[in-house]
């Protein structure tokens, strides 16, 4: 089954569209192709993070913002 893309969840894209004054047809071609990353930010504090910046752009987020990859690190060796 498809996974629903994140600009289709319910009540989103009136949030987008008057946090960002951008237009619905903008919102379809940003679903077509991606989401701008000058964008995204916004987008997931005009959502109250219920579509985050991971969600938009689930295939580079990591390397656009390094600051959202927990750290993994690894317990001290015992000596």
């Amino acid at each position: 089954m498809e996974q629903m893309h994140p600009l289709d969840m319910a009540g989103v894209r009136p949030k987008i569209i008057d946090a960002l004054g951008v237009s619905q047809q903008a919102i379809s071609n940003w679903k077509a192709r991606e989401v701008p990353i000058e964008h995204c930010a916004s987008i997931e504090k005009a959502t109250d993070g219920a579509v985050t910046r991971k969600d938009l752009r689930p295939n580079d987020w990591h390397l656009i913002w390094p600051e959202l990859v927990k750290s993994r690190k690894q317990p001290a060796k015992a000596a």
